[in-house]
């Protein structure tokens, strides 16, 4: 049974088990500057393959840009 998330204010189907890193690959998310954020709290880089998020969640995924 799944349920849905919302990533960047888009549904998305959600499944058991979904991590960050998961879901940036669904989207093809493969910029290399992310800021992620589940639900608000701010989800570190080496934490990606791991952190679960749960049903309902809101996901925020910003590029940041550099320049000069």
């Amino acid at each position: 049974m799944s349920g849905t998330i919302t990533v960047n204010r888009e549904t998305m189907e959600w499944r058991p088990g979904m991590t960050v890193a998961d879901i940036l690959e669904e989207r093809r998310y493969t910029f290399k500057m992310l800021v992620i954020r589940v639900n608000g709290t701010l989800i570190k880089k080496d934490r990606w393959p791991d952190a679960a998020v749960p049903e309902g969640a809101d996901v925020q995924v910003l590029h940041l840009m550099s320049g000069g």
